[in-house]
């Protein structure tokens, strides 16, 4: 389509028209690009293959948790997602890659914890040498009973000193205290100290007898690796995945599965969200454009201008504008993208191997998205100038229409009653179902607010427009003014709902969260001290040594980790990964460092019983006495007895159990944690840092504040977009408005009256858009906390001033700095 001359002109005589449409368009192409690059980046998140660089074929479990559903239509779908820690393979695999022709040798290799009495170190069988390249400078491979020690290191013998070839040392294993021959001794490699043992020994001592982490297969001359992965992958069929090429990062990598979950949802959910919300937005900045000159296009229509010829101007003008505002928008939104990826990194969410991935796709999508939001916008808009009748146009086009044409008033009813009936499902219901069912409330509703804006607004200024008649003359034609402009008044009031709807959602859900988990674990934590070692986990006679000390009354050991738990009933089913903990101690022991507020049951703890926590078990459709269907961290299916349930999850642990059912399906099987009650700081400060009762919720508030802060991130995002956007078209319409005003000040009215009068008009979008927006946050808010949390939301004085007063401030600036600008002008009517 070439551009016309109408086009140009238009964009030439009057920019300021323009001006607005291409920030609406450059912001949707920076939210847009930044959200697909993580997408991209999530989808083909790889690292380097580590320990398995000279492994061409590496043979791991699937590290996917599947969890088949099956949908009212009968189509089955997989809504599992990773493990929480590793899922390991049979170690008799090992014999059958071995056994393939052309493999030179399989390696079995485990990587898990050991400790001596002061520090950490990483466990190995001795076969794992082949593919790390190290050698022993004296001494030979170690035989079971036998271990290999990097020097220098922490191990010591009984006397103190450094071991040599021949010592006996002893190592805390999960197996408890072992006493090993020194076997070699290797030049360490790196900053972690190893020790080596035999491979057929190392699979115990880890924890997971007859499981391995990987088999690495190297191959014979001569056989490609395309050839060798077809052999394994033939030998051994489906009972492990054969990874080659950038695929072995993710073996050498076990978090990259977490991470590529954490950046498709961010990218796929939120920038779902947000992309939604900017083409929404962008769309009625582009029809709000059109709009304003619908005295032009009538005027084109009553000398004879085709309709054709209007739609393609409008088009002409769209593809002047979108494509340089989309290309311009992708370069912040590659700086938003690598700056919010490079945060996740810092906080730990993300592992400093993975590489942002940039490429053109995310960047033309986004130029494409703009471009397309910009002609089907302006295609709507210009419909009606286009149909009308040249003898009708300029009458037509100098009356507002009364109602939206019909199917946008179709669809707009359509989604009110929509976020209505889903309010009405989340309120009746409990748990993850509740959650689920408030996210689409947010949505429809919004989506119905902005269908039905012309409506709405002509409803909330006859409504808000009450009071002002009593605040005098200025007050009054503002009212008036808003009535009779209900199209003008729904473009300024839409993107401020936006803004206040999605940040008061995103903000109050996690002070909601935050709040309830704060005064679960104040309740909760009734320990006197808890002890964190400095490096690895606790010893394994750590609880049976606090215990004998004076004046302890009770200690238990805590292993923390995260099971899996099918939840939710149809299309709504999933595996939610809840976290656990394992206790080392008798239940008494327990008690009496924990409140966990036992609601039902009893904490008789022991193998294959679980206490669940209330919020959880109403999840999984469980109660005291039932079998709880769960997935171990590695994966392994399970069912226990559920034998309580508790209302202290949130600050506590959701799910507990004995440590002996964790440890064998997690790499680091001994106890992170050591609570007391009674006993001194000074006689447990041998087991590690030594924390007090106010202390520990501070301590463990880290994985909250990395919430808080994405929260924050996203809100920002979302309300900042959409702030800007309704001071884009409040600044559009005052500017549009320079006839208007100008005949105001003719007819004798002073600057200062139509001044007052503006910033009535501004205060009523502010009122209007908060209340609206605070209306769809509560109503998402409510159901959704109380399924997450079991109580109120939580909404923060300061925090939700500070949105109200922003948006006023908002409202008042984008509208009086434009108002003095036109008031500058010479008047003419």
């Amino acid at each position: 389509m070439r551009t016309n001359g109408l086009a140009r002109a238009a964009l030439r005589f009057k920019p300021a028209a323009f001006a607005g449409t291409f920030l609406a368009l450059f912001m949707a192409a920076m939210i847009v690009s930044a959200c697909g690059i993580l997408l991209e980046t999530g989808l083909r998140a790889s690292v380097p293959p580590g320990r398995y660089a000279d492994a061409p074929v590496v043979v791991a479990a699937d590290q996917q948790a599947r969890h088949p559903v099956v949908d009212a239509a009968g189509d089955r779908s997989d809504h599992g997602g990773p493990v929480p820690d590793r899922a390991r393979l049979d170690a008799a695999l090992v014999a059958r890659a071995a056994a393939v022709p052309g493999v030179h040798a399989a390696i079995g290799d485990t990587t898990f914890p050991v400790r001596t009495d002061r520090a950490a170190l990483t466990g190995h069988g001795w076969g794992a040498t082949a593919l790390t390249g190290e050698r022993p400078t004296t001494g030979r491979a170690p035989a079971p009973g036998e271990v290999a020690l990097t020097v220098p290191g922490p191990v010591r013998t009984p006397a103190g000193e450094p071991p040599a070839v021949g010592d006996r040392v002893t190592l805390h294993t999960a197996e408890g205290a072992r006493t090993f021959r020194v076997a070699a001794l290797v030049p360490a490699a790196g900053a972690t100290p190893t020790a080596w043992f035999h491979d057929t020994e190392a699979p115990r001592i880890a924890g997971h007898p007859g499981r391995i982490d990987a088999i690495a297969v190297l191959p014979e001359a001569g056989v490609s690796t395309t050839e060798l992965k077809g052999r394994v992958a033939a030998a051994l069929g489906d009972a492990a995945e054969i990874h080659t090429g950038e695929d072995r990062g993710a073996v050498a990598e076990p978090g990259l599965g977490e991470a590529k979950e954490l950046l498709i949802g961010l990218g796929g959910s939120f920038g779902g969200t947000a992309t939604l919300v900017a083409v929404f937005t962008a769309a009625g900045t582009v029809a709000l454009s059109v709009g304003q000159r619908a005295r032009e296009y009538a005027l084109l229509r009553a000398i004879g201008t085709t309709p054709r010829k209007v739609r393609r101007a409008i088009a002409t003008e769209t593809l002047l504008i979108a494509p340089l505002a989309g290309a311009l928008g992708c370069l912040p939104g590659a700086a938003l993208a690598t700056w919010w990826f490079g945060q996740l990194q810092d906080k730990g969410a993300l592992p400093r191997a993975l590489h942002l991935a940039v490429s053109p796709l995310p960047l033309l999508a986004a130029v494409a998205a703009v471009v397309l939001t910009g002609l089907v916008a302006g295609w709507a808009a210009a419909r009606r100038p286009a149909r009308i009748r040249p003898g009708q146009a300029l009458a037509r086009a100098a009356v507002e229409r009364s109602l939206p044409g019909p199917l946008r008033l179709g669809l707009g009813i359509a989604a009110a009653v929509g976020g209505t009936a889903l309010a009405a499902v989340a309120q009746s219901t409990a748990g993850e179902d509740a959650a689920n069912a408030a996210m689409g409330v947010v949505l429809l509703f919004m989506l119905a607010v902005a269908l039905l804006g012309p409506l709405v607004a002509r409803a909330c200024a006859a409504l808000v427009g009450l009071p002002m008649r009593g605040a005098g003359a200025a007050g009054a034609l503002a009212a008036a003014n808003s009535r009779t402009n209900a199209r003008r008044l729904a473009s300024a009031i839409t993107p401020i709902v936006l803004a206040v709807a999605f940040a008061s959602t995103l903000l109050f859900l996690h002070s909601s969260q935050d709040r309830a988990t704060v005064r679960q674990q104040s309740a909760g934590v009734i320990a006197d001290h808890v002890v964190r070692p400095a490096s690895g986990g606790l010893a394994p006679d750590a609880v049976a040594a606090a215990a004998d000390r004076p004046g302890v009354r009770a200690a238990v050991g805590l292993l923390r980790t995260a099971v899996l738990i099918p939840t939710g009933s149809g299309d709504t089913a999933m595996l939610r990964t809840a976290s656990a903990q394992g206790v080392d101690g008798p239940a008494r022991d327990l008690a009496a460092v924990q409140e966990l507020d036992v609601r039902r049951g009893a904490l008789d703890l022991g193998p294959g019983r679980a206490a669940v926590d209330l919020r959880l078990a109403e999840a999984a459709d469980v109660t005291v006495g039932d079998r709880l269907p769960l997935r171990l961290p590695d994966g392994t299916e399970r069912s226990v007895e559920v034998v309580a349930t508790y209302a202290h999850g949130l600050g506590l642990s959701e799910v507990t159990m004995v440590r002996g059912d964790l440890a064998r399906h997690v790499t680091d099987p001994f106890a992170a944690e050591l609570w007391v009650k009674g006993g001194s700081a000074a006689d447990l400060a041998a087991h590690g840092t030594v924390i007090a009762r106010g202390d520990y919720t501070s301590a463990a508030s880290v994985d909250r504040e990395l919430n808080a802060w994405a929260n924050r991130l996203m809100a920002a995002l979302l309300g900042g977009f959409a702030a800007v956007a309704s001071a884009n078209t409040l600044v559009m319409t005052v500017l549009d408005r320079r006839r208007e005003l100008g005949t105001l000040r003719l007819i004798g009215s002073t600057r200062r009256q139509v001044l007052r009068m503006v910033r009535w008009e501004a205060l009523l979008v502010a009122v209007v858009g908060v209340v609206l927006g605070s209306a769809i946050a509560l109503a998402t808010l409510v159901p959704m906390v109380r399924g997450i949390t079991g109580e109120g939301v939580h909404i923060p004085p300061a925090v939700y001033g500070s949105l109200v007063g922003g948006a006023l401030l908002l409202g008042l600036l984008a509208t009086a700095l434009p108002a003095r600008f036109v008031l500058r002008a010479p008047h003419r009517a």
